[in-house]
């Protein structure tokens, strides 16, 4: 079993803006981790990675989304960064431009993977939607921030060598994990912090019902001795469903809604962990 205070920290960044992300809980997750170690290691619910890319894990890694635009992106980074390098060259963080290749349908892997972080990069906070017919519809976003890094997109492709990738939902994955290993899983919130809402993740909608069969998945990686790390909103029906006795710590976070001008406060979260 690997030890993780052997891992080794290139400050690779996210390449991506994802909602959601837990950027904020890279301050902790150290302290989480299982003490002697763990063997692969396993993302659930992928978005922009930052756990991940914080960690840097050595061993076998399994990334996960039900996004197939974006664990599509992340293959092509991985297998052929140059070539998105050099596709995102040729782009311009314009709004005039900024439409145009938001309209292209491009079948290049490499065109496809820079137009998706593009996109991101300039788009109105950083948001992923589509509508009814599957079209990315978010807005321009006025940003001034430089969309192409490319050496760190180099160290993310180099990050995402030992990963094996899966575009599905999150139940498939349970078949990957092994005695020892690492679960993290940060689903999309059902529960919002202050009511009851439901919240749309892509074209699909993760029900209530969908936390209570991620609930049922936990204890099949419990049954596996593996160990999990769970994330979500701190609101009492969230308690109920995932609460198994094991360790639950509730964690302050900035809201990030509603771009850097706008109002932002403090928000709690619950981390659920077997992990000692």
């Amino acid at each position: 079993m690997t030890i993780n205070k052997t891992l080794t920290h290139k400050k690779t960044l996210p390449f991506l803006r994802w909602a959601g992300g837990k950027k904020w809980l890279k301050k902790d997750i150290n302290d989480l981790l299982p003490r002697n170690g763990f063997n692969s290691y396993h993302e659930v619910f992928l978005g922009g990675g930052a756990i991940f890319f914080h960690l840097e894990p050595k061993q076998m890694i399994f990334l996960n989304d039900l996004n197939q635009e974006l664990i599509d992106t992340y293959r092509t980074v991985k297998t052929n960064v140059e070539s998105v390098i050099n596709e995102l060259k040729k782009f311009e963080n314009t709004e005039e431009f900024y439409y145009y290749i938001r309209a292209k349908k491009y079948r290049l892997d490499s065109r496809r993977a820079a137009q998706f972080i593009f996109l991101n990069q300039t788009s109105f906070n950083g948001i992923y939607r589509v509508n009814l017919q599957g079209q990315y519809n978010v807005p321009y976003g006025f940003r001034t921030k430089n969309f192409l890094e490319p050496e760190n997109l180099r160290k993310v492709s180099e990050s995402l060598q030992k990963a094996q990738f899966s575009n599905g939902d999150f139940s498939r994955t349970i078949d990957n994990v092994c005695k020892g290993d690492l679960v993290f899983l940060d689903p999309p919130y059902t529960i919002t912090h202050n009511n009851n809402g439901f919240l749309k993740y892509n074209q699909k909608l993760f029900s209530e019902n969908d936390q209570y069969r991620l609930s049922k998945m936990i204890d099949q990686i419990k049954e596996k001795e593996a160990f999990y790390i769970l994330t979500n909103a701190a609101h009492f029906k969230v308690k109920e469903i995932f609460d198994k006795g094991d360790r639950v710590l509730k964690m302050k976070r900035a809201s990030l809604v509603g771009g850097t001008n706008a109002k932002r406060g403090k928000y709690s979260e619950y981390v659920f962990t077997n992990c000692f």
